[in-house]
């Protein structure tokens, strides 16, 4: 992930109009990509679901939200793609794993509670803490601190949408650094289900604080002060559960 990516910060009425188009965007993407998920597993392994037309028109949306779709589901190990003659969509061979991420994703469809996943991340967050303990490079901690940058400007500007976005990539990055395949899987797809009902700072938080926080947590990854570390991810964890993020 490269944390250049993001979008400068703004009050502009056309900026945030672009943002608020964009989360539709990814919002349409996402359930296009839950419908061709939904298609794959009942089909067997190697069965041919359509062509990009013809899976498009089923799923509704138009030639760069599916395109963005599809991007999903390749990258879930849900279908794989074949071009020419005859080609299209087909249902891959899932793994435990791909299929426990499915599962989680599906979670959105189903209606289930946006709350039940951030208790399920605040269990499962002091492992990943744990992992980047043990394993942030220097360069992963300058990869980090480039996210805080993204989060500075946005805190005098007020801009809690882009404070959001890259408080979220700043959280996605430290998912990455675990080894731990099953614990990575999980939680990039609960931050997934969870940043997708909260793409943006509720009213109500302080984002200087909260911005504080975030970056005294990646000093002490950077000194492998754990004690610190542990004390201030449940200092998040205990604002989540008073106001979600």
């Amino acid at each position: 992930m490269d944390p250049r990516f993001g979008e400068p910060p703004s009050l502009r009425r056309s900026d945030w109009d672009t943002s608020r188009a964009q989360r539709l965007h990814q919002s349409q993407a996402g359930r296009a990509a839950q419908h061709l998920t939904e298609i794959a597993q009942a089909a067997e392994p190697g069965t041919r679901l359509g062509s990009k037309d013809e899976l498009r028109a089923r799923c509704g949306v138009s030639v760069g939200t599916f395109n963005e779709a599809v991007r999903l589901v390749q990258a879930r190990g849900v279908v794989w793609i074949r071009p020419g003659p005859g080609g299209g969509l087909f249902a891959a061979t899932q793994s435990p794993m791909t299929r426990l991420g499915n599962s989680v994703l599906a979670m959105e469809t189903a209606g289930a509670p946006v709350a039940e996943a951030i208790r399920i991340r605040a269990a499962l967050e002091p492992l990943l803490l744990e992992d980047a303990l043990w394993h942030a490079s220097p360069a992963d901690i300058a990869a980090l601190r480039e996210y805080l940058a993204e989060m500075e400007p946005a805190v005098s500007a007020g801009d809690r949408a882009t404070f959001a976005a890259a408080k979220w990539r700043l959280h996605h990055y430290l998912a990455s650094l675990t080894p731990n395949a099953m614990l990575r899987s999980l939680c990039t797809n609960l931050f997934d289900l969870i940043e997708a009902e909260h793409s943006e700072e509720p009213a109500n938080s302080d984002l200087a604080e909260t911005y504080r926080t975030h970056c005294a947590l990646v000093d002490a990854i950077d000194t492998r002060d754990r004690t610190r570390a542990m004390r201030l991810i449940s200092v998040l964890a205990g604002e989540r559960a008073a106001r979600p993020d």
